[in-house]
């Protein structure tokens, strides 16, 4: 009988685990074990090496589902693991080498994150980046209520200046190797939709689902859609014949 995969959910900047409730709770309902990441958000080479740790304590094949930042989190962090069946790009950034989130989202013109930022200096050196509460409605989850987006607003974690800024550090990004699956909005105010749909195809998404009208906090405002996907990914590689 074939092991079921558990499902490893990761956060980007600006949100927190509890950003996949609604998600883990269809998952839930299909028997799977699912772990909600707490992304620390620091650094991307020790935010994957995090990750691997938390990893390499799952005795399961591990379907790897990551939202924004957190989708250069499981590329660096699936690169080699054999243990990873399944790549989840949700609302994600799928870089190449060298690729850094910041440079990823200026390649197509659409982003307005960047005005809605707040930036103030840490104590360990550099910057570190929120959004700022008056703006984070429109900017980050336009398609929530505005009570639910001022809950994530208040429960955001920020990202450091130096984990956007930092290029994927390996040589051969996951997706290269392990198979992918794509859900997003084309009303992303943080991630243009021209960007994710270049990301989708040279990643050779095995699919790709565009939500119209959805915004960044896919994971809050379309849980269904984003269950789907992983549903998909984990139907397809049940058995171990994900990898290419």
């Amino acid at each position: 009988m074939t092991q079921q995969p558990t499902i490893v959910l990761v956060h980007g900047a600006f949100a927190e685990s509890a950003s996949w409730s609604g998600v883990i709770e269809r998952l839930h309902d299909h028997n799977f074990q699912v772990v909600a990441l707490a992304n620390p958000l620091r650094g991307l080479p020790g935010d994957a090496a995090y990750l691997r740790d938390v990893l390499a304590e799952i005795d399961a094949p591990v379907i790897l589902v990551g939202h924004s930042y957190g989708g250069m989190v499981i590329t660096a962090a699936a690169a080699g693991n054999a243990k990873v069946t399944a790549l989840v790009y949700v609302c994600a950034f799928a870089p190449a080498a060298g690729e850094s989130a910041l440079e990823l989202s200026t390649r197509f013109p659409g982003s307005t994150l960047g005005e809605a930022l707040t930036a103030y200096p840490i104590s360990q050196g550099g910057n570190e980046f929120a959004i700022r509460s008056e703006a984070f409605h429109l900017q980050f989850a336009a398609d929530v209520s505005q009570d639910r987006a001022a809950v994530m607003s208040a429960t955001q974690r920020p990202v450091t200046e130096i984990a956007l800024t930092t290029g994927l550090p390996t040589i051969i990004p996951a997706w290269q190797e392990i198979p992918s699956w794509f859900v997003y909005g084309d009303a992303d105010l943080n991630i243009p939709v021209a960007l994710h749909r270049f990301m989708a195809h040279r990643a050779g998404a095995k699919a790709t689902h565009e939500v119209a009208g959805a915004s960044h906090a896919l994971s809050v405002s379309q849980p269904d859609a984003v269950t789907a996907s992983i549903l998909d990914a984990a139907r397809a590689t049940t058995g171990g014949a994900a990898r290419r």
